[in-house]
This record gives structure tokens, C-alpha cells and sequence, in this order.
């Protein structure tokens, strides 16, 4: 008769399963993710009832402008998690070099975005136009604001691994706020083709 003896993993060396980042994170990127997720619903729902408005708000709207913001963003996180990387491995300083190109990189879409605004503004095409740029500036802008934060987390994990705040066993704070701005690029990689693309 053969017996099965548990193990436990501590005890044999073997890494323990860990949640990347804080649990209230988690819950707060839930929570952001179902509210962005009603503005895209309402989007797609309202462009289906009104194809040929959406089709010509779209017009309006310079694709290459959206992409070059998306590229921007996509940068900034890729540089964002290299320096969650060179913490994990206990290199802090390299780490926060690292975050201070993910923020120039995530400006490129801050400065895109102001100077779209400003066109579209100037143009007429204001928040009171038509339905479509009523859902484009309600939309967006609420994306860009998260942005906005998601850069001061940044600027703020960029500090504290100068201050070699984060290391090998100290890097959940480093991870929670990656995650909300990975958060951020996942959310615009949905709103780009919805609002500029699709038709």
C-alpha cells in the first residue's frame, strides 16, 4: 500500500505562488476597467444605431495622430515593466532611468492628445456637436485622465527607486503602480480602433 507525502513548497525550496502587486489594486483596476468597459459599450451601441454619423465624425479624426499615441504608449509600458525587471533584480537606479523614459514616452500621447483636443475644438467639433463627438470627448477624455495620473504614479515610482525605495523583496508598491498604467495602455489598445479604425 503506497502512500502520497505532501510537500510543502517553502520548506523544499520552491517559490511560492505570489499575486503580482496589492490586492486593492487588483480591486481598483476591476473597478476602472468596469466603468471604462460601460463607455465602450455605449460607444459601440450608439455607432450601431447611428453608422453614418459615426462614419463621418471619424472622418474628422487623423488616424496617423492615433496611432503615433498608441506607439507612445505602448513604448512607456514596455519600458515600465523593463524597470519592474531591474528592481525584481535589484538594480533600483537602472529601474528608475528606465520609468523616466516610460514617462517621456507616455507624454508623446499627452502632447498628441492636447493638440487633437485643440484641433477639434477650434474645428466646431465640440463635446455639443453631434452624438458621435459628445462620445468621442466623454470617451477619450476620460482615458486621458487616467493617463494623466498614471504618469504622476510614475514620476512617483521613478523617485522612490532613486531612493532605492524597491528591491528583490520590496517591489509590491512597484508592481501596483505598473499595473495601473499597464491598465491605462490596455484600455486606449481598445478605444483606438473603436474610435478612429472601425466603421
Amino acid at each position: 500500500m503506497s502512500t502520497s507525502v505532501k510537500t510543502n513548497p517553502a520548506a523544499s525550496g520552491q517559490p511560492r505562488a505570489r499575486l503580482t502587486g496589492d490586492l486593492a489594486m487588483w480591486i481598483f483596476i476591476l473597478a476602472e476597467l468596469t466603468a471604462f468597459t460601460l463607455f465602450i459599450l455605449g460607444f459601440s451601441f450608439t455607432q450601431w444605431l447611428k453608422p453614418e454619423m459615426f462614419i463621418e465624425g471619424r472622418a474628422e479624426l487623423d488616424s496617423s495622430t492615433g496611432w503615433a499615441m498608441t506607439a507612445g504608449l505602448l513604448t512607456s509600458g514596455f519600458l515600465a515593466a523593463l524597470a519592474v525587471e531591474r528592481v525584481r533584480k535589484n538594480h533600483a537606479r537602472q529601474a528608475g532611468a528606465l520609468l523616466l523614459g516610460a514617462i517621456a514616452s507616455g507624454m508623446v500621447y499627452v502632447v498628441l492628445k492636447v493638440q487633437e483636443y485643440a484641433h477639434l475644438a477650434n474645428a466646431g467639433f465640440d463635446l455639443e456637436y453631434n452624438t458621435f463627438f459628445t462620445l468621442y470627448w466623454i470617451t477619450t477624455a476620460f482615458h486621458f485622465l487616467h493617463v494623466l495620473l498614471g504618469l504622476v504614479v510614475l514620476g512617483f515610482l521613478c523617485l522612490r527607486c532613486w531612493q532605492r525605495a524597491y528591491g528583490p523583496n520590496n517591489h509590491s508598491g512597484m508592481e501596483s503602480g505598473v499595473l495601473y498604467w499597464h491598465m491605462i495602455d490596455l484600455v486606449w489598445v481598445i478605444i483606438f480602433p473603436l474610435v478612429y479604425l472601425l466603421g
